[in-house]
């Protein structure tokens, strides 16, 4: 009785043991991402013009960071639009996470459910809005700009005009908003689903609005993009990023499909 006894609490240990590695394996198996990387540091694949077949002059990779030179652009002679599409996929539902930062008096912005064979990208996809608040308005004059649009004090640089605004449409909170200091790096995350959208800022979310409902369809139609019937009605699209003649770095930049 004696051995029978030590016989099964050996059994027992042996069975404890063989459960507790197989929980270890399983603890230690990485889980696949599903993070799709759309520059990495190194490669420029999938990036081309806007409406064009190849890299316009000037965005380059400086230093493992996606880069808009204007020194390079102006030693080109290239006639095309200089706006860029990551155009090996189009998106519907999406997290979009990049980092980026801009020189003082910079401007760009961030596109999604972007469509080729329009004049530019801003005629027909929503943009996340990237630019220097802080300065943007001293050194450029938006008086004239500013006027044709309604906006009161128009040599000021508008609230739905600052960084992480749904441009022209939906102004970030200014009360959430920290932007790191020019030539300093930010984070901005975009999450698209047809019941909300959300734009974060250095970790903080400074917007949420619903596509397509009565509020904006309401706003489109008595802003500045009442004249442009296709603005912001794709479902899917591409992610594009702006040329504003403006010198700007991104990096890090990858999407996950919701």
């Amino acid at each position: 009785m004696k051995k029978l006894a030590i016989l099964l609490l050996l059994a027992s240990i042996s069975y404890s043991c063989k459960t507790e590695s197989k929980r270890e394996k399983k603890v230690e198996k990485p889980a696949q991402s599903d993070w799709i990387v759309l520059f990495d540091g190194s490669s420029l694949e999938g990036w081309r013009a806007y409406n064009g077949s190849e890299l316009p002059p000037g965005w380059v990779i400086q230093e493992g960071v996606l880069t808009f030179d204007t020194e390079k652009r102006l030693e080109a002679d290239y006639k095309g639009g200089k706006d860029i599409i990551y155009g090996l996929e189009e998106f519907d539902n999406f997290e979009l996470y990049l980092e980026w930062k801009l020189p003082e008096g910079g401007n760009s912005g961030v596109f999604y459910h972007l469509k080729e064979g329009y004049g530019s990208p801003a005629e027909v996809a929503p943009e996340y809005q990237l630019i220097d608040d802080v300065n943007y308005g001293r050194i450029h004059d938006l008086t004239a700009y500013n006027t044709s649009l309604g906006y009161p004090n128009p040599e000021e640089l508008q609230p739905l005009q600052q960084t992480a605004s749904d441009y022209a449409m939906y102004a970030a909170n200014p009360e959430k908003k920290v932007l790191h200091p020019i030539g300093s790096w930010n984070t901005t995350k975009i999450m698209f689903t047809p019941n909300k959208v959300e734009y974060w800022l250095n970790g903080e979310k400074v917007l949420s609005f619903v596509p397509w409902s009565e509020d904006w369809k309401q706003r489109k139609n008595v802003g500045k993009w009442k004249d442009f019937p296709d603005y912001g009605k794709f479902k899917t699209g591409y992610i594009g990023f702006q040329d504003h003649d403006s010198p700007i770095g991104f990096r890090n930049i990858k999407i996950r499909k919701l």
